[in-house]
């Protein structure tokens, strides 16, 4: 049985474990449990009524959060000739090819995302036994598989996220730090269900948003009611 701290006992007496809450009243009754004399992160869980097995029902998105989620993202982009520059330019951390992907078989990892233009792609597929498990590798799809670099690097810095539904339906990202404050961090969330909502797949059937979850690195989990978040727009 997991030993809770006293922080984390006072905080979860003002909450009802049974209640769903208003979004804003859950955000902020979140802010209120923080305690440690460090910048939590907050963490956003959505279970979702979708089977993952099915190939119609898969959820998988990326979204640019307005406030970002606190973090300096370190990005590598693996690119040749004009290309390289491009991504210099905009910001990459590590900019190079071949070099790299050999220093990366080697073991280094000092980088947080990856993004690959096209021609590149033959080569940075023999890093797939190692960024794919890490959730890492270039993909068309989530817009980092691409010849517009600089676009890319862009918002990957500006605070974009990939998500992708688990296997118990369960979608669970960072959303911000404590330190930002109620306003900032609603308006990234909503940005976030906004965009979980636009991919809900036609095969799914019945209740899509069964159940949404919002905490704070050490805190208990706050319940928000899916009905009040229904609706959101960046």
């Amino acid at each position: 049985m997991t030993k809770r701290g006293k922080n984390y006992k006072k905080s979860a007496e003002n909450i009802d474990r049974l209640k769903r809450y208003g979004f804003e009243e859950a955000v902020q009754l979140t802010l209120d449990c923080s305690h440690p004399k460090f910048d939590e992160t907050i963490d956003v869980a959505v279970r979702l009524g979708v089977d993952p097995r099915h190939a119609d029902q898969m959820v998988r998105g990326t979204v640019v959060l307005p406030h970002g989620v606190g973090k300096v993202v370190r990005v590598i982009v693996f690119a040749k000739g004009e290309k390289e520059k491009e991504a210099t330019d905009a910001g990459a951390d590590y900019v190079g090819s071949d070099e790299y992907i050999t220093k990366i078989q080697g073991g280094w990892m000092e980088f947080d995302k990856a993004i690959a233009t096209p021609d590149m792609m033959s080569s940075v597929s023999k890093l797939g036994r190692i960024l794919g498990p890490r959730g890492m590798m270039p993909n068309a799809k989530l817009g980092t598989v691409t010849f517009d670099v600089a676009k890319a690097v862009n918002e990957i810095k500006a605070g974009k996220i990939d998500f992708r539904v688990e296997k118990a339906g369960i979608v669970h990202v960072p959303m911000g730090k404590v330190s930002f404050g109620l306003n900032n961090l609603v308006e990234n969330i909503s940005a976030f269900m906004d965009t979980i909502l636009r991919l809900k797949p036609p095969a799914s059937k019945g209740t899509y948003l069964r159940s949404i979850a919002i905490s704070t690195t050490m805190g208990p989990c706050v319940k928000i009611d899916p009905a009040d978040v229904k609706g959101l727009s960046t």
